[in-house]
């Protein structure tokens, strides 16, 4: 392998580490807050015990979560020195509002929230963990438009004295159109994955104490299953309308990464949805066969007609190389299509996994109707087991998200779409001097390193989890006082 080969496996696998942790972070923040709010409003003991219960969670997956995210920013500016280079007057902008308009605020207000339980009033100390959820979902949105600019370039001129993109509007990178359907996205998966969450371990632990005769503390948790079942049922519905709106976007500014996922190797009229494929998904496309499949429906998905024309995979090639004419070192066309069976089946997992939470919120509907709670094993065994299921949705989106624009880092615009003359293939993003064995050292002793900090994190996650609520003692001493600040964090 190459230093190319090796500096794309460091970034996809510290990238899509680190992006485990990050729905549950968006997600979570805002939830707890509802909770704490309850809380102060109605006086309900239960919904403060349920705000430092899943506070604790929430506050191991951010740290973890900024321990894994520092990388990225350190690969930018070596293995991939040369799309700096290219965008960095453009790319930085976003990330740099990120830092100082989110990320300080979020860790500014986590702090005064951690220590200010007993310190703070009521409402100020609400306000704060109420600031931490708007600046998390806030920075989610610049680093959405600094990784959407790169799937759509808008706001920009391209520099032929400095050979560089320069941005020239800064509001035009902001509404970019492909960032306002890629945030809600985003952000309607992230409650999906903070409701499952929630609903997941309320179930466990709601069925528990329901088997043990401890109905009063049930209770509790059913509040949690009922918050969470809420969470996913909404977001659920947002994610398949922003789904939709981003889908259409895609076949309209990236048509070959549609037409891989579907693996639509030939242009078609009416073309068909594919749910299973078999056959070679390598690039040339042969002896790819649709076995299963929804007629007219990718058409439906591209252009709301179900007889619309959607060109394939090879049609567009062809496209491409007459249009951009780069070659390989031996003098032939480059390939413009990305890994069709990385495409194709990160699609599928994206949608596929997610309907284990539509299962259970469909369950927690049911058995918790009216105030009534449940003894049944399965559903606690369904929550535990849907749990981690759209994390790993929202890896393989991201996955197909990135993978499915290859070989491009920054993907030209359709003409007359956004700005033209702006386009960098990724061979061409990569550091001219970083070795083979420097990347290969880094990608080794970081992968080593996440493998630790993910032990630490499972084994922290599940303590607190299989502890369940803390239950204030008759009399209390400052060590066992249930209320006070969230001590293991220090």
């Amino acid at each position: 392998m190459d230093a190319l080969d090796l500096a794309r496996w460091q970034f996809g696998i510290t990238t899509v580490y680190h992006f485990i942790f990050v729905p549950l972070t968006i997600g979570l923040a805002p939830l707890v807050a509802i909770m704490q709010t309850i809380w102060v409003r109605t006086g309900d003991e239960k919904w403060l015990k349920l705000t430092k219960f899943f506070g604790k969670l929430l506050l191991i997956n951010f740290a973890i979560g900024v321990a894994t995210g520092i990388v990225q920013e350190f690969q930018f500016g070596m293995n991939w020195s040369e799309y700096s280079r290219f965008v960095g007057d453009v790319f930085g902008a976003p990330l740099a509002m990120e830092a100082l308009a989110a990320f300080f605020v979020e860790s500014t207000f986590l702090g005064l929230w951690i220590f200010g339980w007993d310190k703070l009033p009521k409402k100020i100390h609400l306000a704060c963990i109420w600031a931490v959820a708007v600046a998390t979902n806030l920075s989610a949105y610049f680093i959405l438009a600094a990784n959407s600019w790169m799937q759509h370039p808008v706001g920009t001129i391209f520099n032929l004295e400095t050979g560089r993109a320069e941005m020239v509007d800064i509001g035009a990178v902001l509404t970019n159109n492909t960032l306002l359907a890629a945030f809600p996205h985003t952000i309607t998966a992230a409650f999906l994955t903070a409701g499952t969450f929630v609903a997941g371990i309320g179930a466990w632990w709601m069925v528990r104490l329901v088997r043990r005769g401890e109905h009063d503390k049930a209770r509790t948790y059913r509040s949690a299953v009922v918050m969470g079942m809420v969470t996913m049922l909404v977001a659920g519905v947002g994610l398949i309308w922003s789904g939709d709106w981003q889908a259409k976007l895609m076949f309209d500014q990236q048509p070959m990464k549609m037409a891989a996922a579907e693996a639509l190797c030939e242009t078609q009229d009416g073309a068909a949805f594919s749910i299973l494929t078999i056959g070679d998904l390598s690039n040339s496309c042969e002896g790819v066969r649709h076995v299963i499949e929804m007629p007219g429906f990718t058409s439906f998905l591209a252009t709301g007609d179900f007889d619309a024309t959607i060109k394939g995979v090879d049609d567009l090639q062809r496209e491409y190389e007459e249009q951009f004419g780069f070659t390989d070192e031996a003098g032939n066309p480059i390939s413009y299509q990305p890994n069709l069976a990385v495409t194709y089946w990160s699609f599928r997992l994206m949608i596929g996994l997610a309907v284990f939470s539509a299962v259970l919120a469909l369950a927690a509907l049911w058995l918790t109707r009216k105030g009534r709670m449940t003894d049944n094993v399965w559903f606690a065994r369904l929550g535990v087991l849907a749990i981690p299921m759209p994390f790993l949705a929202s890896s393989f989106g991201w996955i197909f998200t990135e993978m499915g624009r290859q070989p491009w880092v920054v993907v030209p615009n359709p003409n007359p779409s956004g700005v033209d003359g702006v386009w960098l293939l990724t061979a061409q993003g990569v550091s001219e001097v970083t070795s083979v064995g420097h990347v290969a050292g880094s990608l080794v002793a970081f992968t080593a390193l996440y493998g630790v900090l993910a032990v630490i994190w499972y084994r922290l996650m599940h303590r607190y989890a299989v502890e369940g609520i803390a239950e204030t003692p008759d009399s209390p001493t400052p060590d066992q006082d249930a209320d006070a600040p969230l001590s293991f964090a220090y």
